[in-house]
């Protein structure tokens, strides 16, 4: 008797748990050397010869083209690191992994999977507290907020510039958002700009728009701008229908180029009329009408993406018009200052102050794309985690400080676990020794010896990480170094590699349609 298909196939039992681990351990050990201060890019080139070069385990995963489902359970665990804090994608699928290689064995000493699951949560549990019990009692300031920022960007790719230097601006950037209502993160971008070298990159307070105006005459500066954003082209109107329309005397040849030029110097006055200073618009605007209104001293932008329109829109406090007989002087933005500048053969728009200081652009500069690519992501991560640490007010100690916290923790609440689910408990904690030895590892030390003085750190002085400073490697007191982390980022790695793990762990049978 036939139940499914001829064509499926089925996989049961160890073999689909050895298939589906299998799978989730390659994906992790695909990351696992970008880990920490000294972590190694990687070069990811896809079909059509375009090429990527990172070391952050979001992109490094989401680029590679993985077809096992299994495979994909973690690259779902570094984009969801990746969404709820922005950086902590690699621990989170190292960790993922090697929770998956720690059951495997469990399961080889036939260890049921729920024991592992059940012991897996219990020890996750115990996780959070041992954070919780790092978290840092001073009060997260800017000097802090700083370190966070440093810590997410050292080891990643940031052209000239040093991550220190970076970590001025990233706070700054966050600090200017920072409202009663929480950290308004989307009021900051990132806008990226090949040429010159990273050392240009500047906070710009405002937005940045990848459009010139309209027309060669019009102002490149205008200050104090009241802004229109239209969605409305200013052309002459065209039917839908395809007609054609005979013409039969020289009168009505110059009546039709009347009514188009009087169409046309129409919406020139309206506009002027408006008191707009600037104008952004979705659509076309006529070279009559442009010259015209650059006889009047507008500023005209043509063609903006519904994006960048609802950017400019947001930034300045316009409202966006549908119809040019609806513009009035109250859905007009505002701006101190509006000016053009052109980058090779690229024209920006600048829109700065007023209403669009509540946003604020890090513009970044870079001699080649895959510098100011790079650079975009350890911006973006360190954005972030700034604003996580800032909301929350809470850090712990980076540089595997805190994975060593929980493994210990961990190893002592085992002891009082009946039957074999300690045994996966333990297991946990050896799963998170993978932090600390894959940095020792990725700083040329040898993995087992410096886990162990880590441990004997950790037990005499109650905290204890892994301090890379140039070519010198000690083990002490990160918060002595500057070397933190926003505990959500720990948290968030613990809590979903758990949830990946103790799912693919249970998995004992894949049924797949061909």
């Amino acid at each position: 008797m036939f139940i499914m298909s001829e064509d499926s196939q089925r996989t049961q039992g160890r073999d689909a748990q050895s298939s589906n681990i299998m799978a989730g351990k390659a994906v992790a050990e695909s990351v696992r050397t970008t880990l920490g201060p000294r972590g190694m890019d990687k070069m990811l080139v896809d079909s059509g010869g375009d090429v990527v070069i990172t070391n952050d385990g979001a992109t490094i995963l989401n680029e590679m083209d993985i077809e096992h489902p299994a495979a994909q359970m973690i690259v779902e665990v570094s984009d969801s690191q990746e969404e709820e804090v922005g950086d902590g994608t690699t621990t989170a699928a190292v960790l993922a992994g090697n929770l998956l290689g720690e059951a495997e064995d469990l399961i080889e000493q036939d260890v049921h999977a729920t024991t592992i699951v059940e012991g897996y949560h219990e020890a996750a549990e115990i996780a959070l507290e041992a954070i919780d019990e790092q978290v840092n009692e001073a009060d997260v300031d800017d000097e802090i907020l700083r370190q966070v920022a440093e810590s997410s960007m050292t080891g990643k790719g940031t052209g000239g510039l040093t991550a220190a230097s970076l970590a001025e601006t990233v706070v700054e950037a966050i600090r200017h958002v920072d409202t009663d209502a929480g950290v308004a993160r989307d009021n900051v971008t990132v806008h990226t700009q090949i040429g010159a070298s990273s050392n240009a990159t500047e906070l710009v307070p405002g937005i940045v728009v990848d459009e010139d105006p309209a027309h060669d005459g019009m102002p490149s500066e205008v200050e104090d701008a009241s802004i229109a954003v239209l969605d409305v082209e200013l052309d002459v109107r065209t039917g839908d229908v395809d007609a054609e329309y005979a013409i039969d005397s020289i009168d009505q040849l110059n009546a039709a180029i009347d009514a188009e030029e009087g169409e046309l110097e129409g919406y020139a006055e309206t506009v002027a009329e408006s008191g707009a200073d600037v104008v952004f618009t979705t659509e076309d605007v006529a070279d009559r009408v442009a010259n015209a209104l650059a006889n009047e001293g507008v500023l005209v932008f043509e063609g903006l993406g519904d994006s960048d329109a609802r950017q400019v829109a947001s930034a300045t406090g316009a409202r966006r018009v549908g119809d040019l007989d609806d513009l009035e002087e109250s859905d007009f933005g505002s701006a101190d200052r509006i000016h053009t500048e052109t980058y090779g053969d690229d024209d920006l728009a600048f829109v700065e102050g007023g209403a669009a200081a509540e946003t604020v652009t890090v513009f970044v500069r870079g001699g080649t794309e895959h510098i100011v690519d790079e650079l975009e992501r350890a911006i973006g991560d360190a954005l972030d985690v700034v604003a996580t640490a800032l909301e929350s007010g809470e850090v712990v100690p980076g540089a595997g400080a805190t994975e060593i916290s929980i493994a210990d923790k961990i190893r002592e609440e085992a002891a009082g676990i009946e039957g074999r689910k300690q045994l996966a408990v333990t297991a946990f904690a050896d799963a998170v020794d993978i932090v600390p030895r894959t940095l020792a590892a990725n700083t040329g030390r040898d993995p087992i010896d410096v886990l162990v003085d880590l441990r004997a750190a950790h037990e005499s002085e109650g905290r204890a990480g892994l301090i890379t400073k140039g070519d010198e490697v000690t083990i002490d007191d990160p918060f002595e170094h500057g070397v933190v982390d926003p505990a959500d980022v720990k948290r968030e790695a613990v809590e979903s590699a758990t949830e990946a793990a103790t799912m693919i762990a249970r998995i004992d049978d894949v049924i797949a349609a061909e």
